[in-house]
């Protein structure tokens, strides 16, 4: 019952990957002094000031955007992917901006903490209250730690005599794979704690530096490595230190080493080219344990999953070339192949969904869904829906390249022919006006500006378009030469 012995009225909202990592931080107080959603006058003082309206620092104001309907609820009830509820919102002063409509109140949880690594990660308070007593030296890697990492943290930990509390942020595509590759780093590293945080990465770096110091205070850290430097940090900021390798090919701080003894390290470029072509990387660059773990974040191209995504009017040759495409890996490279339909899809996993601008957008974020599980399983998704739009198109490309690979095939081939192709008499019954909505009639094509291959097959042989979609794959590097007959 709410105050006056009415029963709050409830809305539910489900949270995206991104909304449900930073619930989870503040639920776990790493977010101190927020409790919940801020109002429209917080949002606005954090956006100009980089501080809450009562003056204490905060770089980044905590939102969340409800539809119009959900506003007059008095509570709105959080619930992740899989529709599990994670925590509720008192909405007290909901308020709009050009963006559309947002809750405002705070937030407490509902049922036992949940999420990616939760066993160990313990709320921030009992991270602090089991911390030694002194200097904490704080770490919030994106990427495995390496030696020079190592020897700037065991330098820096040194001269503060501090104790090293390690944060990784786990808010990428494989979280666990960093944390393995930290704590495979951890014999290298003083006295240290581990404490993996779902701490999504900001747009503005200077604001995502000052929320990543304000989350390692709240975890119990006095001092933190950082390179940039920050106007207002809860704690002291240390810049990395400068270390260098030595001709002994051991890492020492730059001051130590003379000009001439000093050998190069690895670029980030080098490192890529390195792990993409699937060679060892060198032991004075870092540990065999690091290095395996580093491996399996980054796998060589040849062995990473990748979608290829068809798109084009109904008739184009989407799906013929799909299906030989699907047949010449089949034949020729090592991955599990997942053919995804347009046709097919609509019968089975969108069963249901109708032509409408709004349907045609679920359909092919589905199928987006599906092929980015399937590449990031290290499997080839080969998709060939009618994908009209290209904003749909978008987001399945940024769902699939944050696991793996992704190419967009424009099969570009002019209504005209396709209307001649015609086989079930689509266009017929359109003209005719028996089907509504049809792509290319009466419902509208967004031609990509981004494809990654253009294919016109009115006047391209089947096998000459496959094989221009096989030597894009190779210029990738996701598939090698074919060898065989």
């Amino acid at each position: 019952m709410s105050a006056n012995g009415t029963t709050p009225r409830r809305a539910a909202r489900y949270l995206d990957p991104a909304e449900l990592a930073d619930v989870e931080l503040l639920l776990d107080g790493a977010f101190p002094p927020l409790r919940g959603f801020l109002p429209a006058d917080e949002v606005e003082s954090v956006r100009t000031r980089h501080r809450l309206r009562g003056g204490a620092p905060w770089p980044d104001p905590l939102t969340l955007r409800i539809p119009v309907e959900a506003a007059a609820a008095d509570e709105i009830e959080l619930l992740d992917l899989e529709g599990a509820p994670v925590a509720l919102v008192r909405n007290e002063s909901p308020w709009t901006d050009e963006t559309g409509m947002h809750a405002a109140g705070p937030v407490e949880a509902v049922g036992e903490p949940s999420g990616v690594l939760r066993s160990m990660r313990p709320p921030a308070a009992d991270v602090r209250a089991k911390l030694p007593t002194g200097p904490v030296l704080g770490v919030l890697p994106e990427q495995p730690l390496h030696h020079r990492e190592l020897a700037q943290i065991r330098e820096l930990a040194a001269e503060h005599d501090a104790h090293v509390l390690v944060l990784p942020r786990t808010s990428g595509p494989r979280p666990e794979l960093l944390v393995q590759a930290v704590l495979a780093a951890r014999p290298e590293l003083p006295d240290t704690t581990i404490v993996p945080v779902p701490l999504v990465r900001r747009a503005d770096p200077k604001r995502d530096a000052e929320l990543a110091a304000h989350v390692a205070a709240a975890y119990g850290a006095t001092h933190l490595i950082s390179p940039h430097t920050l106007d207002q940090p809860p704690i002291e900021v240390l810049e990395p230190p400068d270390v260098v390798r030595d001709r002994t090919d051991r890492w020492h701080p730059a001051a130590q080493v003379a000009p001439a003894d000093r050998r190069p390290g690895l670029s980030p470029e080098r490192l890529r080219e390195l792990l993409d072509r699937g060679d060892d990387l060198p032991g004075w660059f870092t540990t065999p344990a690091i290095a395996a773990q580093q491996r399996r974040m980054h796998p060589p191209l040849r062995d990473r999953g990748f979608t290829v995504l068809f798109t084009g009017l109904s008739g184009a040759g989407k799906s013929t070339l799909a299906r030989a495409l699907r047949d010449e890996l089949h034949r020729h490279d090592h991955r599990a192949v997942t053919l995804l339909d347009g046709d097919v899809v609509r019968r089975t996993l969108c069963e249901g969904l109708g032509f409408s601008a709004e349907d045609r957008s679920r359909n092919v974020r589905r199928i987006g869904f599906v092929a980015a599980e399937v590449t990031r399983h290290g499997g080839a998704a080969i998709c060939a829906p009618i994908a009209p739009y290209h904003a749909d198109r978008d987001a399945v490309r940024r769902m699939v390249e944050a696991v793996g690979g992704f190419a967009l095939v424009h099969v570009a081939t002019p209504l005209g022919e396709c209307e001649r192709r015609d086989r079930k008499g689509l266009y017929r019954k359109a003209r005719a006006g028996l089907l509504p909505e049809f792509t290319g009639v009466s419902a509208p094509y967004e031609v990509p500006g981004d494809a990654d291959l253009v294919l016109d097959t009115s006047g391209l042989s089947q096998d000459a378009a496959v094989g221009r979609v096989v030597a894009l794959l190779r210029e990738r590097g996701w598939v090698g030469p074919w060898t065989g007959a």
